[in-house]
């Protein structure tokens, strides 16, 4: 009786804990609808911000588990990324994004372990161990910034690529260096070679085997909702099967999302059901990032991050240089290699600068064994790198891409729907005027005046509108896209319509969308 009470009583502490890191996270996605200058602040910034203030007042939410991070948080957030990743994208890029994943990890870590052990003084295994934890980027924050303000979509698929690979070597590797500090690890150069392929091909072959399977399973029935908790279920099931074979989780999950996205929505779900299930992703994204990313600011203990400047400080410039050797290196090593378009200074500079460690790091840092020495060090010196990629290269990403002059065409795009919202509006407001004409009561000159303002204000409109073309000439392009987008919007809803109605037993494939992936290929 006594234990099912404490049971009770646990249960309803934990569920007000969760609502009150759900009231506090909702909040803040709020502030910048309503303060129009928050919205600078990417919005997983502002979640860190919000939780550093909450430990300023020592206010602690919950405790931050690994465990929670890297079995219930990573696999939904590796799998929404990977889902919207377009293969005919990233197979583009394949080339830089293996060498970034691969070797830019193995640079990172190495680079981290000397600057720590040589000038910081701390012994190789607590150096390693800082350096894996650090290795897998986080650019959640960057890459939001990037669809925001329209920049060019290769750089967001050569920031998005990598760090979904290099996710896994980074466990990968954190797990050798733990397995190395307990004196449990084989450093034969031939049993690590065989280690690595070993839990990267499971990994790859457990999340081949989901992926395809689901895929021609949704096949044989049309039923949104069961097809979208057929892809959750694939993202947990994938990562718990993979680790349980030894494999690699975090592959296999990314493998799943890849298959699914690109393959299995296409043959087996219909235009309406891969929009709810990309919408049902998209919240469990902003839900999931949420959460992790208010309470990385909220576990933070300045106090001991204060014992721990000098590390912080060492890891921190070993962390930027060992990645601006791995960027730019590394990419012109890719552009002798590939094919494909170059990746210039300027990109290969927000790629360095873009990126950022979040809740993987401190998930690795936070799950190194307890009688490893020196793993309150760990802690506090990954913490400190981490919020320090946040705060400050987070912050200062979008006043790096106008510097470079790669901000994309949202602003110009915004400009121009603004325009277009005013011209509608303007026009209602004629025919509106039309109509009343004759209301008594009012007189005549009030509604010549009121004509003359809307005619006056369309006229500047319309030469604002011509002297933006003039200075877009990709302009035109935009509108078609949009129109394109509108057109298949209409076709799609119709099917939805007649479905509905009972006119069609099931929704017809989108012959406009068809047409539209032609005219983008030629």
């Amino acid at each position: 009786m006594i234990e099912t009470s404490l049971q009770k009583v646990a249960i309803e502490e934990n569920l007000e804990q969760f609502l009150l890191v759900l009231l506090v996270a909702l909040s803040v996605a709020i502030i910048p609808q309503i303060l129009s200058w928050f919205r600078r602040i990417p919005y997983t910034l502002l979640l860190v911000i919000v939780g550093l203030g909450l430990a300023v007042a020592d206010v602690r939410l919950v405790q931050l588990s690994p465990e929670l991070i890297l079995l219930i948080f990573l696999p939904p957030l590796l799998f929404e990324a990977a889902w919207n990743l377009k293969w005919s994208r990233l197979k583009q890029d394949l080339i830089p994004i293996c060498l970034y994943a691969v070797l830019g990890t193995i640079i990172a870590i190495v680079g981290v372990a000397i600057g720590l052990n040589q000038l910081a003084g701390l012994s190789v295994t607590t150096a390693l161990l800082i350096g894996a934890s650090l290795a897998a980027t986080d650019p959640v924050s960057v890459t939001a910034l990037f669809r925001e303000l329209g920049v060019d979509k290769r750089l967001t698929t050569l920031m998005e690529g990598e760090s979904l690979f290099n996710d896994g070597m980074a466990v990968v590797a954190f797990g050798f260096v733990v397995a190395f500090s307990q004196g449990t690890a084989n450093l034969a150069i031939v049993a690590i070679v065989t280690q690595l392929v070993m839990v990267v091909g499971i990994g790859l072959v457990a999340g081949a085997l989901i992926g395809f399977g689901i895929s021609y399973l949704t096949q044989r029935f049309d039923l949104p909702l069961v097809e979208q908790s057929l892809t959750l279920v694939a993202a947990y099931g994938t990562y718990l099967i993979a680790e349980k074979l030894g494999g690699s989780g975090v592959i296999g999950v990314v493998t799943t999302g890849l298959i699914l996205g690109n393959f299995g929505s296409r043959i087996g779900m219909n235009p309406r059901t891969r929009v709810i299930v990309s919408e049902f992703w998209e919240f469990l994204s902003f839900f999931v990032n949420s959460i992790v990313f208010l309470l990385i600011g909220d576990r933070i203990r300045f106090t001991v991050l204060a014992e721990n400047w000098v590390a912080i400080s060492v890891t921190i410039a070993a962390m930027i240089s060992a990645r601006a050797i791995g960027i730019y290196g590394l990419g012109s090593l890719s552009n002798r290699l590939a094919g494909t378009e170059k990746i210039s200074i300027p990109e290969r500079t927000v790629l360095w600068w873009g990126g950022l460690r979040g809740a993987v790091s401190i998930a690795l840092a936070l799950s190194v064994p307890e009688n490893i020495p020196g793993r309150d060090a760990i802690v506090a010196t990954v913490f400190g790198a981490v919020l320090f990629t946040l705060l400050v290269q987070g912050l200062t990403i979008q006043p790096l891409l106008a510097r470079l002059d790669l901000l994309g065409d949202q602003p110009m795009r915004q400009h121009y729907l603004e325009i277009i919202a005013h011209q509608t509006a303007l026009n209602r407001v004629l025919e509106h005027l039309g109509e009343i004409e004759r209301h008594p009561g009012v007189e005549p000159d009030f509604y010549q005046y009121q004509r003359s303002l809307a005619q006056g204000e369309l006229t500047r409109l319309q030469a604002e509108l011509e002297d933006l073309q003039n200075d877009y000439p990709d302009l035109q392009t935009i509108i078609a896209e949009q129109l394109r987008d509108e057109l298949l919007a209409i076709e799609a809803d119709t099917y939805a319509q007649l479905v509905q109605a009972g006119r069609l037993d099931r929704e017809l494939s989108l012959l406009m969308e068809v047409e539209k992936t032609e005219l983008t290929e030629i």
